[in-house]
């Protein structure tokens, strides 16, 4: 077995101004990598700056990070903080600010060298980082993992360096100003980054003890995400399961749901759990060790897949989600093209396999 998480999380309420010292302890200018709105409404962004302020740490904002970031975007932000000199990164948000900000800090370590290298397997420096996640879907603050949009190939791919954040400061009171759409479309990415890290190739007791927890957490509140009767304790549910996944993801990576969304996200604009959410059921239902699916669902309170399958077409309102066949079929071929997901699928995964997950 081998586990690694080299980063530091801080979870309670107010856990970025009572934990400044150790945010602002990471450089001497902070590159602060957000979006436009959502951190500003719940505030996570104030209390960032607070704590630098008030230990005059000088910081610069790059808040035009898009959902689904680009390379161009993480590029155009490597350029701004080269220029300014910073030397560690904040990533402020959900999980697209969160992954931006580790591709950011990559290039801004390497100011010689050019978009190419996101995509290569070579060691290099990166500067320090910090992420605050604002949604509870991606656990991208405690994984290495960058998802970027790469426009050539109209989809998503991680880049090929692991860039750990130093220090994850969880706080479910930033998740109270979520729609009701982005929050249960997170839920459910954190629900198939548990699911996934379960039934994989990489799998063993380390990542099992926080997928297992995961699914019982997930699994104690799916009736008050479906009804949206949403309590102090279902926030804070829901962030502690995806920083569980996320540490689950982190040693076994995402498997087949993951990779056959991010055609359909790239190309009809479906929000990223949504997308995973529409084949996930299938991929439970197909998966041939039925005693490790099956143990799956006990833990989240599902009696057959079907039952599990009918719960997330409800929650998701799939029926109303139209995806060309032609689409699927890119997906499909997606990923029997993608060795990174086909290994992590315990078993023979071809064309028949896909098929038989979206029916």
């Amino acid at each position: 077995m081998n586990f690694y998480l080299p980063t530091h999380i801080f979870d309670e309420e107010n856990c970025v101004l009572r934990h400044g010292d150790e945010l602002c302890s990471l450089g001497s200018k902070a590159f602060l990598v957000t979006g436009k709105r959502s951190s500003r409404a719940n505030r996570s962004l104030d209390h960032v700056l607070q704590a630098l302020e008030s230990r005059r740490i000088p910081y610069v904002i790059f808040d035009d990070v898009e959902q689904n970031p680009s390379v161009e975007t993480v590029m155009k932000a490597a350029e701004k903080g080269i220029q300014e000199n910073v030397d560690f990164v904040v990533g402020i948000g959900g999980g697209s600010p969160l992954d931006a900000s580790k591709a950011i800090a990559l290039m801004i370590a390497n100011p010689d060298k050019t978009e190419e290298i996101l995509y290569k397997k070579i060691e290099l420096p990166h500067l320090p980082v910090a992420c605050i996640p604002t949604t509870a879907g991606t656990g991208s603050e405690v994984t290495p993992y960058a998802i970027l949009t790469l426009h050539k190939e109209k989809t998503k791919r991680s880049i090929n360096h692991h860039i750990f954040p130093k220090y994850a400061f969880t706080d479910a009171a930033y998740l109270k100003t979520s729609s009701r759409s982005g929050l249960i479309n997170t839920a459910v990415d954190t629900l198939a980054h548990l699911i996934e890290s379960y039934l994989n190739t990489g799998s063993n007791l380390f990542n099992h003890i926080f997928s297992e927890k995961g699914l019982v957490l997930w699994g104690g509140i799916k009736d008050t995400l479906e009804k949206n009767e949403l309590t102090e304790q279902t926030y804070q549910t829901l962030m502690h399961a995806s920083t569980l996944g996320g540490m689950a993801i982190s040693h076994t990576g995402t498997s087949l749901p993951h990779g056959l969304s991010y055609p359909i996200t790239y190309t009809l604009g479906v929000p990223h759990g949504k997308a995973v959410g529409f084949f996930l059921g299938g991929f439970v239902a197909c998966y041939p060790d039925k005693e490790a699916s099956g143990h799956v669902l006990s833990l989240l309170g599902f009696q057959s897949p079907e039952a599990f399958k009918d719960y997330l077409s409800r929650l998701l309102d799939l029926p109303a989600l139209s995806i060309p066949a032609e689409l699927t079929e890119t997906a499909f071929q997606e990923v029997l093209s993608n060795p990174g997901k086909l290994k992590n699928y315990p078993f023979k995964a071809d064309y028949g396999l896909m098929k038989k997950i979206i029916k």
